[in-house]
């Protein structure tokens, strides 16, 4: 069933052109993602389609009946309610239907009414009926709905009668995601609803929205998240909008392949248009050929010709470098206190970094990881233990919040007052490659956006040539492509990285190590999230045995160990077929894509005509095909 329709939708904001000849369109259970640059209109387009912006021109489609849920950033719920009256509000209706049957219920044990028979008939059907409204409605669930919304999003220490006045934004925020999960829309619509949740409430949020009933329009710049939630792409670009089939990574892969089967197309017509306009030169003015010049003038008037395919919109290009290498060792801290004004957050935390790491620092919300950073660059005091230092150790720091960044300079002397001997056109140099150009070098900081003051900050850092980079958040607001160029730019980083990061994306591709912050101190995994993931739930299987262990007195310890560990090996092989699957999935796409090219290839005259070319493709093309069918062949066994 279609939900939503949108058709050659233009909006404006005064002369600037945000949005033009949009078209989406939304069926029941559909995941959609909404990708683009920073300031593409994603935003824009989300509000539109919620009702809360209007539109210039085009169609927006919509049955009555269908209700969307639309989420914007950062938005906090505020109410004097506690937590749980405030969930409870969402089932009201419900509610009310519960306290009609109660009172059917005391109607239907009224002497007079059972002494009445028509009445008390008309009583039991009416209660009849109002039942299977309230349980249909799921009247019997909902405060099981509300418990476990709440605990997935991290709730579960909080009181139910703890107010939301008292919350802090962040939490408001989550709150208000959960809120409108608990009404389930047929549309829901999420900007950026990843912000302020860690990882294991994004996980949890991951496996809630991949069973949701309704259809899913999300605005998300993490790749993980939409990897696993999302099975179509809608990207904007240019104020156009385009679709793609599949999670986000398919995305990637065929947004490539569109562009290089354009570009040879259009290179291809070029190609043709050139012949054609060098025969009618040459040939217009000659009585004996003027006829068939003549005829390929029209031929080219009637062509339609392509334009060149616009390749990805300009990205921002740095790398970061150093002044002078550290010793082997860079940084330990032995029975480490952390918090503010002499209360602490956490405590035992005892770690080393060594020349070279990459660690990644996880962990849950309020468990102290931004302060620990803080006291390693000396921006608070530790409360307890010692923090050693590397000799040659220089220390950049990245602050999530870019909370340095609210003076009113100009970005150009925000960055020259830091560095005045340089000349000024090396300064705009760096800051183009930031992507501030032309006038945008004379904006005020203050005024920046979120995006805008990321790419600052990460100017001022790469200035520094520090070679100890410590990074809280450094993906905060920046769009994808950013994301990706600071990735880049940090795995060829010669430092060290020490760095906080809820994008599990981010942390795959640079962690060499993976570092815990809990409630009993740090623990270290030697290896990248995904290997974090893997020895956190060996972990808690081997903690279950334990359990299962202590309450069962019959049961043979060794026996139990034995079943643990075929257990463990089982689900390690499981896990281990499954990524080869999706391996084998990608080989077969790659292997078809590669296989329908070359058969294309042979239908052009330049190739068929050459006996030799011919040849060499179908000799390509068979090795192809050969390596196909045995990977179909090992995907049926790995399928089965």
């Amino acid at each position: 069933m279609i939900l939503l329709q949108v058709n050659q939708l233009i909006k404006n904001f005064g002369a600037e052109v945000i949005l033009s000849n949009i078209k989406l369109e939304v069926q029941t259970r559909d995941r959609i993602a909404l990708v683009g640059r920073n300031g593409a209109g994603k935003s824009t387009l989300l509000k539109i389609i919620a009702g809360q912006l209007s539109y210039d021109s085009g169609d927006l489609i919509k049955p009555k009946e269908v209700e969307i849920g639309y989420l914007a950033q950062n938005t906090g719920l505020e109410s004097e309610r506690s937590i749980w009256d405030e969930m409870l509000t969402v089932f009201e209706p419900l509610q009310r239907l519960e306290k009609e049957l109660r009172r059917l219920e005391t109607n239907m044990s009224d002497p007079e009414a059972m002494a009445d028979h028509d009445s008390y008939n008309r009583i039991l059907q009416e209660y009849d009926l109002k039942q299977v409204q309230f349980k249909e409605q799921g009247g019997y669930q909902y405060e099981s709905d509300i418990r476990s919304v709440l605990h997935g999003l991290n709730f579960q220490s909080f009181s139910h009668d703890t107010k939301i006045s008292t919350l802090s934004g962040g939490q408001k925020t989550r709150l208000a995601l959960g809120k409108l999960l608990l009404k389930k829309p047929d549309i829901l619509i999420l900007d950026e609803p990843t912000n302020h949740l860690d990882i294991d409430t994004l996980s949890w949020l991951e496996q809630y929205l991949q069973t949701y009933d309704g259809a899913i329009l999300i605005v998300s710049h993490d790749r993980y998240f939409l990897d696993k939630v999302v099975s179509q792409v809608y990207e904007l670009s240019r104020n156009q909008i385009r679709k793609y089939i599949g999670n986000y990574s398919s995305y990637l892969e065929l947004k490539a392949a569109n562009y290089e089967r354009e570009l040879k197309q259009y290179e291809k017509q070029q190609e043709e248009v050139s012949k054609l306009q060098d025969f009618i030169q040459r040939n217009l003015a000659r009585a004996s050929t003027t006829k068939r010049a003549q005829s390929r003038r029209k031929q080219l008037e009637r062509m339609e010709l392509m334009d060149r395919p616009l390749g990805d919109e300009k990205s921002a290009s740095f790398g970061f470098q150093i002044e002078k290498q550290t010793g082997n060792d860079v940084l330990k801290a032995d029975a480490v206190a952390v918090g503010y004004q002499g209360e602490a957050i956490n405590k035992n935390i005892s770690f080393r970094i060594t020349r070279g790491e990459s660690i990644a620092l996880v962990g849950p919300n309020g468990i102290g990881k931004s302060t620990l950073l803080k006291t390693i660059i000396k921006s608070i005091p530790s409360l307890a233990g010692n923090i050693h230092y590397g000799s040659n150790v220089m220390i950049g720091y990245y602050d999530q919040e870019q909370a340095k960044l609210t003076s009113n300079k100009r970005v150009l002397n925000e960055l020259w007052d830091e560095y005045p001997l340089k000349p000024e056109k090396e300064i705009r140099t760096v800051l183009g490659n930031f992507l501030f150009s032309g006038d945008d070098v004379l904006k005020t900081v203050s005024t920046l956006s979120g995006g805008e003051k990321a790419r600052l900050a990460l100017a001022k850092l790469m200035m520094q040539k520090a070679n100890f980079l410590i990074l809280d958040e450094p993906t905060n607001h920046l769009d994808l492509d950013s994301k990706e160029i600071l990735e880049n730019a940090l795995i060829d980083y010669p430092g060290t990285l020490l760095f906080v990061s809820h994008d599990r994306y981010f942390i795959n591709r640079i962690a060499t190590k993976v570092l815990e912050l809990s409630n009993d101190g740090a623990t270290e995994y030697l290896g990248d999230y995904d290997y974090y993931v893997e020895k956190k739930e060996e972990q808690k299987e081997l903690k279950e045995l334990d359990l299962a262990e202590k309450a069962s007195s019959t049961t043979p310890i060794q026996q139990d160990k034995t079943s643990y560990q075929l257990d463990k090996e089982a689900k390690k092989v499981e896990r281990q077929k499954q990524r080869r699957l999706e391996e084998v999935e990608k080989l077969i796409g790659n292997l078809e894509t590669k296989i329908a090219e070359l058969q294309q290839l042979l239908c052009e005259p330049d190739v068929y005509q050459d006996h030799e070319k011919v040849m060499e493709i179908t000799k390509e093309s068979n090795a192809a095909k050969a390596q196909l069918e045995e990977l179909m062949e090992e995907w049926t066994v790995l399928a089965d």
